[in-house]
């Protein structure tokens, strides 16, 4: 009976281990979980929870633009319900930048950990492109990036992933040349493992509290870069719904009707605001 008592308090004792690590203590960053999970959610319901497919017409809503019991949020010139618009926005949101930011962080890091680690020639080659990259304004490269290769899921990320990796590759190699002369390293080489079991086995995990809070933050500013892609013509081809193509199509009503701008602008600032809320307290957790 004790030996069962005493496994029953070591497994509660290692689940609540596992479920801190997962759950963290600051109070900012258990928000910032809250509002993202919210997010998904609308996200992965929207076609049950959406009172209207996101295209649809309601010509009869045109007398009365405004928030009626048919439409709680209105609806825009076209007659669409702007409620079903944002829900179904959420998805298009939440496909392309968790997609972007793991791209942008699976090059960034890599090329930081290279650069790092291996210093010489190695590190002024990578340094040099990215320094080349990182001069050119951010907006401007997006904008050239995808004018020149067409707007479409698969070209955003892609922009997106050349934007951003440059800067993520400077804070991981910068972590790296910290971590690189530690016992463990030297251990991990001694016993004659490869670099790539080194590079991502011994010295990215040990990077791993300041990288996930800048991961948090990056994907904070992928929201913030799709809703202004598609602010300026150069999201997602119309008519699918996203944010930011919602503010620019109603800007013009904003003296009139500024709700039609208004909730998806603040839809994009509550989940920039859950992650950027997830990153500081997982800085404040190390």
């Amino acid at each position: 009976m004790m030996d069962t008592h005493d496994h029953q308090t070591r497994l509660k004792s290692t689940n609540h281990l596992l479920w801190r690590q997962f759950w963290p203590r600051a109070t900012s960053a258990r928000f910032g979980i809250s509002l993202i999970l919210l997010w998904i959610v609308v996200a992965l319901l929207a076609p049950w929870i959406s009172p209207y497919p996101p295209n649809a017409q309601d010509m009869a809503a045109l007398a009365d633009l405004g928030p009626t019991s048919a439409h709680w949020l209105g609806t825009d010139l076209l007659g669409r319900d702007i409620l079903s618009r944002i829900l179904w926005g959420a998805r298009t949101t939440l496909v392309v930048v968790p997609i972007a930011t793991a791209s942008a962080f699976g090059v960034g890091t890599t090329i930081g950990l290279v650069s790092g680690y291996f210093g010489g020639i190695v590190d002024r080659a990578i340094s040099g492109l990215s320094d080349i990259i990182l001069s050119f304004p951010t907006l401007i490269l997006y904008i050239v990036l995808i004018t020149s290769i067409g707007p479409s899921v698969l070209n955003i990320v892609i922009a997106i992933t050349l934007a951003s990796a440059p800067s993520i590759g400077r804070i991981t190699r910068g972590l790296t040349l910290d971590l690189r002369s530690r016992g463990y390293v030297a251990a991990a080489e001694m016993r004659g493992e490869s670099v790539l079991f080194t590079l991502f086995l011994e010295i990215l995990p040990n990077a791993r509290g300041p990288l996930l809070a800048d991961l948090c933050m990056r994907a904070g500013l992928a929201v913030v870069t799709v809703g202004t892609l598609g602010f300026l013509g150069l999201g997602l081809p119309p008519p699918d719904p996203d944010w930011g193509s919602m503010v620019a199509e109603n800007v013009t009503m904003i003296p009139v009707y500024p709700y039609m701008a208004l909730f998806p602008g603040l839809a994009m600032c509550s989940l920039v605001i859950g992650f950027s809320m997830l990153a500081d307290g997982l800085e404040e957790d190390q």
